[in-house]
């Protein structure tokens, strides 16, 4: 029931940004984190996750710019890669705290870059039991028809590297207290 929820709120979103569904692709990551959904969700709700992806990864990210916003509804984030000269700039377009859920839309870099004409990452924190949860990413993207040929994809090896940044860094602090 969640699943079907989740796809009728990303078609009804996709239309309301233009998006035909049928012209979608997606590629999705799922981990499974042993802390509790609500600990997740504090991490990935605002600016936690990008700032902790970046510290532990010195040799992906060389900066996070918050260009507008404070981590809610309408901040737009920029991600600059090492050596520098490529980046990412993204805008948070929802935030749901009841179904931990967070949308956000690529503006510029990422596979907007390569020939896509959105790109659009959701990650939604599902509760599992009391003390684990699935921390699931997804990136939706629509290809350009003249860039169709070259099968433009985004990548989905940074969200998969938070994914496992979040497991480690709150199950060991998780063990220590």
């Amino acid at each position: 029931m969640l699943k079907q929820v989740s796809l009728i709120c990303f078609l009804i979103f996709s239309c309301y940004m233009g998006i035909k569904s049928k012209d979608l692709k997606h590629l999705t990551n799922e981990l499974e984190v042993n802390v509790a959904a609500s600990r997740v969700w504090e991490l990935y709700r605002h600016l936690g996750i990008s700032m902790l992806t970046a510290r532990e990864l010195k040799t992906v990210i060389q900066s996070v710019q918050v260009l507008k916003g404070d981590g809610g509804v309408g901040t737009i984030l920029k991600l600059i890669f090492v050596p520098g000269n490529s980046s990412y700039t993204e805008r948070f377009i929802k935030i749901d705290d009841e179904k931990k859920v967070k949308v956000a839309k690529g503006l510029e870099g990422g596979c907007l870059a390569i020939g896509c004409s959105v790109q659009i990452v959701r990650l939604d924190i599902i509760e599992k039991t009391s003390d684990s949860c699935i921390i699931r990413s997804d990136i939706g993207y629509a290809v350009k028809e003249e860039f169709e040929a070259n099968d433009p994809k985004p990548n989905i090896q940074l969200l998969a590297a938070a994914a496992q940044i979040t497991k480690r860094f709150l199950e060991s602090s998780k063990n220590d207290a």
